[in-house]
């Protein structure tokens, strides 16, 4: 009986060359689809976070400023008593937080929107500074749900028709619980600070907290839209401290009142991203911030927002 065999033999010098050639291709393609793919995730991550950042500090603006003006049972600040009025910022005497942010900063309730244009105007200190260029603003209203009687805290007890700030824990004379509410007077002013810090606390009674909204927000713009003709529609937008909307101003137009808040917001992602170059010029408001080149992400966002308490 015979078997068979097979001659066996190895590979030759060109068939191993060749082979380890086309694993080499192999192998470059896959390592640079790895390189690619992950280059995409970064960025992609990295707007991810600029686009959040963003969409969360305006939705904070937001809901602030469309409740502008909301005095609890009325939206008149012309109607409350203990506000500031020309010539006595403090008429009642009502305690004042320490290291206030100016002399009237709280109980200014005929500006239920101010700020200052391109810079800091606040008397009280800026955590880690402010950002050159960028607008601050101030909204004034009250908490939209009624709160109950807190001694050493600034409340509001309004009707329909009047209100009155107090800080006694004591409803004023003249209101009775069944006809009016109480509400907790807020003051906030949003500022760019040039770093990001949170910080909280106070002393006792009225008190001001310095705390952090969002990091990476990089320039803060605000115009105001004003009805000067009573007809509940914008006849033109001014920058924050425009004498026209403000009643103690040489320059007040009578009857106008702010009926939209125009923002814009630039913001930066927190680190740098390698390999990118920002070269856009950007110009929000009435700024021009120039070409920024850097390796910073940055996107520019606005929106108009309507105060629901401004129409007649």
């Amino acid at each position: 009986m015979r078997i068979p065999r097979t001659k066996q033999t190895g590979l030759t010098l060109v068939e191993l060359m060749v082979a380890l050639a086309i694993g080499s291709f192999l192998m470059i393609g896959a390592i640079q689809i790895y390189n690619q793919s992950r280059q995409a995730f970064v960025i992609n991550e990295s707007i991810a976070r600029v686009q959040e950042t963003a969409q969360f500090a305006m939705d904070t603006i937001e809901a602030d400023l469309r409740m502008a003006s909301n005095w609890g049972r009325n939206s008149r600040g012309l109607a409350v008593e203990g506000r500031s009025i020309i010539g006595d910022v403090n008429p009642t005497g009502l305690p004042l937080p320490a290291a206030d942010c100016a002399a009237d900063w709280v109980l200014d309730l005929a500006l239920p929107i101010d700020g200052t244009n391109n810079g800091y105007g606040l008397t009280c200190a800026a955590t880690g500074g402010n950002q050159a260029n960028s607008d601050v603003v101030t909204v004034r209203r009250a908490s939209v749900a009624p709160a109950p009687l807190e001694a050493g805290r600034l409340q509001i007890q309004t009707t329909r028709i009047q209100g009155q700030i107090f800080a006694d824990g004591n409803v004023p004379g003249g209101f009775t619980v069944a006809d009016s509410a109480t509400h907790n007077l807020m003051v906030t002013s949003y500022y760019v600070s040039p770093t990001s810090a949170l910080i909280g606390g106070g002393v006792a009674g009225p008190r001001i907290v310095d705390e952090e909204v969002a990091p990476g927000v990089e320039n803060l713009q605000l115009q105001l839209g004003v009805d000067v003709d009573g007809d509940n529609t914008v006849d033109r937008y001014v920058n924050p401290g425009d004498p026209i909307y403000d009643p103690n101003a040489v320059g007040y137009v009578p009857g106008a009142r702010i009926m939209t808040a125009r923002i814009w917001m630039v913001v930066r992602s927190i680190t740098l991203e390698p390999g990118l170059l920002d070269g856009r010029d950007y110009e929000p408001g009435d700024v021009d911030l120039g070409l920024q080149n850097d390796d910073f992400r940055r996107m520019q966002v606005s929106k108009t927002i309507l105060l629901r308490n401004a129409r007649t």
